[in-house]
């Protein structure tokens, strides 16, 4: 079968590069505003890609700055844009708005992977063309089907230029042909993911990380914070932002940056042994955005526990847990397993000995002690949530279902008796 991946690289740019790279990148920005000004003042039954495709391509002849994107990455956003209302439409995603300059980040489009021309080096290090810029190393830390490795099936299609915290990055588009994956022969396993214990395996073992930043860049971030905080009520209203405050913005990002390359280097991590050892994956379906909501209330009505509320929501959020699921779904099928989502109801409250439910089981945050009559199952918490959660899929999957793809199940019948 052929499969659709990203690798992703960091880029080093020439310091003219760079500033050309930067040119196109709000360049491209600059051409969704101005498409989307285009598409929303428009009548509906003027609405096409042709006419879309004439206004671009006039704007690049009468805006000089708008001509440095090239041709290719200008018909690449129009395509993004028209695809970003084909998700509103199907309610996958909320309607394109404006992309603000400081809110949104650089990215350019190279929608031909012919126009790379990848070469790879040595052992470390690779080159390849960008259209109006030039040559430019990327680091080499995968092997990509390119020169003699190259064929029909197994390519490059196309890349992305990205520019983040600590520099620019390209995310190329690589379609390989593997075979069918056996089924796997593992055992199963349920997941329940937490704040304590970033996961917790029914099984009886936790996949555990520390801290993404050390004490010192902690402490460096809460300064950088406050900092912050106070050049921001210094400024003036309807002034520039003054250098110092950008340079606080910056180094903050950085730090956020780093965070975030640690937290997705054990992400990948754990979820490839998870998924290299376990047929079936059960987990919890959660509805995380609605689960990071604030508590401040209304002046009428304020919240209870904003502060604790808040410090929750900042640590959900640190643990990236639907990034974690999505690395499940996509490892678990190219090793023929399978992930199961299964309601979240009660899983932390049922008993998975004899499926007694009550709130009083939960004693503390971490332990669990049946209050049933004759049962008096004491365990970690998290530990029988995800035995729950493993027997809740095993009825999901239970007679039907092919491995290899992922199941959303909407209502699960206990597999236990169990007494409300």
């Amino acid at each position: 079968m052929r499969q659709q991946r990203g690798h992703k690289a960091k880029v080093y740019f020439a310091l003219s590069q760079d500033q050309a790279a930067r040119d196109q990148g709000h360049a491209a920005r600059a051409l969704w505003n101005l498409i989307h000004d285009w598409w929303t003042m428009l009548p509906r039954d003027k609405r096409t890609l042709g006419a879309a495709d004439e206004a671009i391509r006039q704007g690049r002849k009468d805006l000089p700055w708008l001509s440095v994107l090239p041709a290719q990455a200008a018909q690449q956003v129009l395509k993004t844009y028209f695809r970003a209302w084909v998700n509103c439409w199907e309610a996958r995603a909320e309607a394109p708005n404006f992309k603000g300059r400081c809110r949104s980040r650089m990215a350019i489009d190279i929608p031909q992977g012919r126009d790379l021309q990848i070469v790879r080096l040595n052992r470390r290090w690779g080159r390849m063309r960008v259209p109006k810029i030039g040559l430019v190393l990327f680091r080499w830390t995968k092997d990509l089907p390119v020169g003699k490795r190259s064929d029909k099936a197994n390519k490059v299609t196309g890349a992305r230029l990205v520019m983040e915290a600590d520099g620019w990055y390209v995310v190329f588009r690589v379609q390989t042909e593997v075979p069918e994956p056996e089924p796997h022969t593992g055992p199963s396993v349920g997941i329940d993911r937490g704040v304590a214990k970033a996961l917790a395996l029914s099984d009886g073992s936790f996949r555990e990380h520390d801290p993404w930043l050390t004490p010192g860049e902690a402490e460096q971030l809460r300064r950088l914070e406050k900092t912050k905080e106070r050049r921001r009520r210094a400024a003036k209203k309807n002034e520039p932002t003054s250098n110092r405050l950008k340079r606080t913005y910056d180094q903050i990002a950085q730090l956020r940056a780093t965070a975030k390359r640690r937290a997705v280097d054990w992400q990948h991590k754990t979820t490839t042994e998870i998924a290299a050892t376990f047929s079936r994956i059960g987990v919890e379906d959660l509805t995380i955005k609605n689960m990071l909501k604030s508590a401040k209330g209304t002046v009428e009505s304020p919240g209870i526990n904003v502060r604790q509320k808040a410090g929750l929501n900042r640590a959900i959020a640190g643990e990236a847990w639907g990034r974690t699921v999505s690395m499940l779904e996509y490892k678990a099928a190219q090793r023929g397993g399978i992930v199961v989502k299964v309601p979240a109801a009660n899983t932390s409250r049922r008993c998975s000995v004899c499926g007694f439910i009550i709130p009083g089981n939960r004693q503390t945050q971490a332990r669990f002690v049946c209050q049933a009559d004759g049962c008096g199952y004491e365990e970690n918490a998290d530990t029988n949530a995800s035995r729950n959660v493993d027997h809740a899929a095993g009825s999901a999957v239970s007679g039907c279902g092919d491995l290899g793809v992922t199941r959303s199940v909407k209502r699960q019948p206990t597999t236990r008796p169990h007494a409300a």
